[in-house]
């Protein structure tokens, strides 16, 4: 019993862990598409956050040098998209593919070009990742029954990026529905031709929303190669963007949807690294590719509208032209 208690901690731990990356980025997407702007970017500039990251953070030995260089890449990108689609009002799908591909070719050239290791970093140095935060009294409850193992192993040990990603849940829900900028925000997602005869700026706010993007998307970019792993390597993101997509589709676009939807891949995720080698009962050994593949699988099933009837803000993905009078 205690051993299957344990295993349940060590698989939620990693279920937190591993959800980190979607949920920044879905929260990133939720910003975005409020305001009307699509941005199917997501993947390309959390890679290019995750190569600034890891490039800067190897230079430097610094995690927090490389935490913002990361996000700087990453709003670098989302202001490019915003050139695209709302000063110059081109196509928000075609520039976001632009975005992705033009990560995935810039981080294997730049890798190999500064580094010769085949589009990777070296390993970071000491001081160049961040570490785990423990938690007052987390060593001194450890051993306590029930209690112990659920606030050392699950609450406690995380880095810092982790806490700072679930504690923007809230955030995000006070800003969207409780404050003035969250208001006009969804407003100029819906109507933005009201907004505009109100005297608010249309393309100011959907800047302030891509830039927003930018900087959680930059900060799960740098998750991957400066806390999670130790360097950055090719293609790393694996369609962790596209996985966070779909899950603000499946959240609706609200905040504490897009948590149970990212934690629900990151379940998976971690299923299929605790299932690796193991053997089922009545079935056996199953191929661990069969685990990797399901929260592709998932994906595809909420893209293909499987989960219902999901409507997106009225004006998202239409470029705004403000009527001359």
């Amino acid at each position: 019993m205690l051993d299957a208690y344990q295993t349940l901690i060590l698989l939620l731990d990693s279920t937190l862990r591993l959800s980190t990356p979607l949920l920044l980025a879905c929260l990133a997407g939720l910003y975005s598409e409020r305001s009307g702007v699509v941005d199917i970017g997501l993947e390309g500039k959390m890679l290019g956050a995750a190569f600034g990251a890891g490039a800067v953070a190897y230079l430097t030995s610094n995690a927090w040098l490389g935490l913002l260089a990361g996000i700087g890449v990453a709003v670098g990108l989302a202001l490019i998209h915003g050139f695209a689609s709302i000063t110059n009002r081109g196509n928000q799908i075609v520039s976001g593919v632009a975005i992705n591909f033009l990560a995935a070719g810039l981080t294997v050239l730049l890798g190999q070009a500064w580094f010769s290791q085949g589009g990777r970093t070296p390993t970071l140095p000491q001081g160049g990742r961040f570490g785990e935060v423990i938690l007052p009294g987390a060593e001194a409850v450890r051993d306590v029954p029930v209690l112990g193992p659920l606030y050392s192993e699950l609450i406690s040990g995380h880095n810092i990026l982790v806490y700072l990603a679930f504690a923007a849940v809230p955030l995000t829900w006070w800003i969207l529905f409780r404050t003035r900028f969250g208001l006009r925000l969804r407003a100029v997602g819906e109507n933005p031709a009201a907004v505009d005869t109100a005297g608010i700026s249309v393309v100011l706010l959907r800047y302030r929303a891509v830039v927003i993007c930018g900087i959680l998307t930059g900060v799960a970019g740098s998750y991957l190669s400066i806390a999670q792993s130790s360097g950055f390597i090719r293609d790393m993101t694996a369609g962790k963007g596209y996985i966070a997509l779909a899950a603000l589709i499946f959240a609706k676009w609200r905040p504490v949807n897009a948590m149970y939807a990212c934690l629900l891949f990151g379940f998976l995720d971690a299923m299929a690294i605790r299932l690796q080698g193991k053997s089922i009962p009545m079935i056996g050994e199953v191929p661990v590719q069969v685990f990797q593949t399901l929260p592709y699988i998932l994906t595809v099933i909420l893209l293909a509208g499987f989960i219902g009837k999901a409507i997106p803000p009225k004006a998202s993905g239409v470029p705004y032209l403000k009527e001359r009078s």
